[in-house]
């Protein structure tokens, strides 16, 4: 166990840093977004941070269900049926198209959701044209997504990473022109909806190409002979990807929706949360970069029927992330001042963030097990029971766990009510997923073995 254990380890960090690279230049879009705006306008920036919550729930809600292609096609790869791959990319394409409609308009008619908050007319103003904007980009950034996770079950991750560093390199050159008026009228939050919506096309044209282009997937023939739209296998996506969906949902509401509340509380309160939430974001990365490449190396494992070899993989990604995340978050907390003044110069919004950023320090640990253990279950194509713990743990604990603590409770805490509670969901999280795992371990370790010859 403990060579196989390293192997694992050494496999999951050669598929994981182009990931991390790969989702940090994707979050560095969002990063770019909060620079510019902060030190452009906090009616922007709170524009962005309400808009941008509500985008990124829509689209990783979506992206969640899309994702089924990854244990999919891993256990395809992994059982050596080279023949499905191909049909279950395209059967997952046909998917990507029909959920970006409801997506479009969500984001074009935001009414329902806008109306859980009471937000500033200035700002409410923005935010919606920043949404119209970004719903032009949604079908693109499902299908770039599709072909994301497609990738990574076939641990090809290098190429998207290329992909994203130049999306992020373009977003940042394009909205620093369109809001800083250096092209014209100075656009603020609209100019970055705009640059969002061009890349995520740039995006998923040259992720489209590469994977229709590459050697490395040729084998597969991914575009050849087209299927069109067969429902068995779009209902077996659906039956895997809806709990995932569900489950990214609401982790990523449970966050999200936080800054709807704090709207109440007014536009510093909006801007420094806002500037939390993006390091939170960035710290996520680590963990989740490292529980795909789990979930890669369990798909394939499992597919093959090979427990042992799926059981190292897990115990390598717990180990990996528990203890980087835990050291990442010791250094984000000595170095909080200098990371939230570059955020912006406005003194109330860094006063509020520097208080905030304790509880995201002390969440890694928790956070990076939770993760991983959950993209594991996913792995082993078990993903109802991870999204009934999260609907509990991060709609119950934490966001109205938050939301009393902020505003009742015997003395109000505010915004750092959301936090302490999103700490504790954490925790909730972490324990129950891992009891599920080891019961899953268990039961896939009373089964008859059967030897993989495939790596």
């Amino acid at each position: 166990m403990p060579v196989m254990l390293v192997a694992q380890s050494r496999a999951i960090v050669s598929h994981a840093w182009p990931i991390l690279i790969a989702q940090l230049a994707s979050m560095g879009m969002m990063v770019i977004d909060t620079v510019l705006l902060g030190h452009h306008s906090t009616i922007d920036l709170a524009a962005v941070a309400v808009g941008g919550g509500i985008y990124i729930a829509v689209v990783f809600a979506l992206v969640g269900i899309l994702q089924a292609i990854a244990p999919t096609v891993a256990h395809h790869v992994g059982a050596g049926r080279h023949a499905e791959v191909a049909g279950a990319l395209q059967q997952t394409v046909w998917l990507a198209l029909a959920l970006s409609l409801p997506g479009m308009l969500i984001l074009w008619f935001p009414d329902p959701v806008l109306a859980l908050s009471t937000i500033e007319p200035a700002v409410d103003e923005k935010l919606r044209l920043y949404l119209r904007i970004l719903a032009c980009g949604m079908p693109a950034a499902l299908l770039y997504r599709t072909f994301y996770s497609f990738c990574n079950a076939l641990r090809q991750p290098r190429p998207l990473m290329l992909i994203s560093l130049c999306n992020t390199l373009v977003h940042g050159g394009l909205a620093w022109l369109l809001v800083s008026g250096t092209l014209g009228e100075p656009l603020g939050a609209l100019g970055c909806g705009i640059s969002n919506a061009v890349v995520n096309w740039i995006g998923c044209a040259l992720a489209a190409l590469w994977v229709a282009r590459s050697p490395a997937l040729a084998r597969y023939h991914p575009f050849a002979n087209w299927q069109a739209p067969r429902w068995q296998t779009i209902r077996e996506l659906l039956r895997l990807g809806l709990p995932m969906g569900f489950s990214n949902f609401v982790e990523i509401t449970s966050f999200t929706l936080i800054a709807l509340f704090v709207a109440q509380l007014g536009a510093t309160a909006v801007a420094g949360h806002r500037i939390v939430a993006n390091l939170a974001a960035l710290c996520y990365m680590l963990p989740l970069a490292i529980a795909i490449a789990t979930l890669a190396q369990v798909g394939q494992a499992a597919g093959a029927r090979d427990w042992k070899r799926a059981r190292a993989a897990i115990a390598a990604g717990v180990l990996l992330a528990a203890g980087l995340s835990t050291l990442l978050g010791g250094l984000l907390w000595l170095g909080a001042e200098p990371v939230v003044r570059a955020y912006t110069n406005d003194t109330s919004v860094r006063a509020v963030a520097l208080a905030l950023i304790g509880y995201i320090a002390l969440y890694q640990f928790f956070d990076a097990v939770q993760t991983v253990a959950g993209y594991a279950l996913r792995g082993y194509k078990i993903t109802l029971a991870p999204m009934l713990v999260h609907t509990v743990a991060f709609w119950g604990v934490g966001l109205f766990g938050g939301w009393w603590l902020a505003f009742h409770g015997s003395t109000p805490m505010g915004v750092e009510g959301f936090w302490l509670a999103s700490l504790v969901s954490l925790v909730v999280a972490a324990l129950a997923i891992g009891v599920i795992l080891l019961r899953t371990l268990r039961a896939k370790g009373a089964e008859s073995p059967v030897a993989a010859t495939r790596r």
